[in-house]
Parts: C-alpha cells; structure tokens; sequence
C-alpha cells in the first residue's frame, strides 16, 4: 500500500523517497535536515503568509549575492550557524588557541614583511606593537611558522572595501617565524565596525532588535607544517561590543591585553598562539 504524505507522517514520507545506493553521509544529512525543518513548522505552525515571507527573504538574500559580497555568509554569520560548524570542526585540547570565523575579508598572498614592520600604510590610527610566540601545545617554539595577520584600518574599513582610497595591503602582512617562534609587526589598535546591514540580513537584524556591529579585533591565521591551522582573532578587552558580537565571534580565550604604553608605539598587545600537531 502506498504511503501517502499526512501531516503527522511527513518526515517519514519524504524520507522514503531516498534511493536506496545513495552516499551514506549525504542520506544523514538530507534525512536529519528535512526531520528538524519539519518539526520547526510543527512546532510554531508556521502560516502559509509566513513561509512565503521566508522564501521572499531567500529570494532577495541570493539575488544580493555576488563575487564581492555573500549574503548567504552574513546569514549565516548572524544566526550563530558558522561559529557552531566552526567550533564542530576544529575541537582542540585545553591550552590550545581556539579558532573562530574566518570573515570575508582575508585576501590570499599578502605579502612577506620582516619582523617589526609596520602594516599600517595608510598612516592612520592608534599605532599598537603586536608581539609574542607561536609554540606547540608543550610549550616549545614552532620555527617556520607563517603568522598571516589582517585588520580593518582606523575608519573601520578593510583595504578591499575601499581599494580607491586604501593603499593595497594596508593593514595586512605575512611573518615567518625563526627558531625562537617570536613574531612581532606594528599595526593599529583595531576599532569596532558594523558587518553590511544594507541587505535583507541587516533589515532581518533590525527587526529583531540587533546590532550589526563586531567588536574591535586583528585577524590571525598561523600555519606551520606538521601542525593544525589556526584561524582566529585577537579581541580588544574594553570594547563595548565585546559581549554583544553580531556574528558571535568572541570566546573568552581571544580577549587580548592592550596595554597603553610611552614609547614608538601607543599600544602594545601581547599574544601566544599554541597549536595542535596534526
């Protein structure tokens, strides 16, 4: 007798109509996101006006999209869905750095700069000495280690926001460690900015009573052979959006020092990365 599709069988119908040879994994994927998609309907009884409202709002987050902007990203951002797959897959150990999201606005190859240069090009901002060690989770300095770092500048702006008005690479640089693991680079303190609110995302945030705005941070990505990567920022500790990150980014471990200092530079951050053998 054919099973016929019933409110209350729902999920088992659609379910049933899975080929019997097709890969395991996507099977329970597609079968655990069509259970819980149902039972979200079921349990707020969602209206044919609401779904509708749902699928407009799908509509327009594709139509936005383009090779500059993701949409889908910043949906996902917002809703805690890319901190949670991102802390799925990178579980590390106790003394680990932890990761967090990557952000949009990294950009491949910047270049390799000595240790102690300044990547603050355009010359704006409180500068700040950013300084410390990459070493294994025992302690010891990772030699060869490439700490790939980027921030937005004073204004609040990455350099590819405004590639005609920024210097290319400003505020971004590459460092390869020596035998000691040291690193250190001058950039600026970062300051808070908001994340594209002008879309169907950021008017999805204003009506449920949410800022756009991430709190103060530096970008790092630390590589080194034989190790997991590590993806993550440093937080400034006095932000007032520190606890309120619109894309829920923070992680108590990430709170950085910035100490005020008398000297070449206005503000010193020291920071430890500790990675994980692959």
């Amino acid at each position: 007798m054919t099973d016929y599709f019933t409110e209350e069988g729902s999920v088992e119908a659609v379910n049933a109509r899975m080929g019997a040879d097709i890969d395991p994994r996507l099977k329970t994927v597609m079968g655990a996101l069509v259970k819980h998609l149902h039972a979200f309907a079921k349990e707020v009884d969602l209206t044919q006006e609401e779904w509708d409202f749902g699928i407009d709002f799908l509509t327009q987050t594709g139509q936005i999209c383009s090779p500059e902007r993701q949409e889908f990203i910043l949906l996902s951002d917002v809703l805690g869905f890319s901190m949670l797959v991102d802390a799925i897959n990178n579980r590390r150990p106790a003394g680990a750095t932890e990761n967090t999201v990557f952000g949009p606005f990294h950009v491949a190859d910047a270049p390799i700069r000595k240790m102690g240069d300044n990547i603050s090009l355009d010359g704006k901002g409180e500068s700040c000495l950013f300084l410390g060690k990459v070493i294994d989770i025992h302690g010891e300095p990772i030699e060869g280690a490439c700490v790939d770092v980027w921030s937005d500048n004073a204004d609040g702006y990455y350099d590819v926001q405004q590639p005609d008005i920024q210097p290319a690479f400003n505020n971004r640089g590459r460092f390869i460690t020596e035998a000691d693991g040291a690193y250190s680079f001058v950039g600026i303190k970062p300051v808070s900015y908001p994340i594209p609110d002008d879309g169907p995302v950021g008017k999805m945030l204003g009506q449920l009573g949410r800022h756009p705005y991430r709190p103060a941070h530096m970008h790092f990505m630390v590589t080194a052979p034989g190790f997991k990567t590590i993806v993550t920022h440093t937080f400034v500790g006095d932000d007032s959006y520190l606890n309120d990150d619109s894309v829920f980014g923070v992680k108590e471990t990430l709170v950085a020092p910035f100490e005020h200092v008398k000297a070449e530079t206005e503000w010193r951050s020291p920071f430890d990365f500790v990675m994980v053998a692959d």
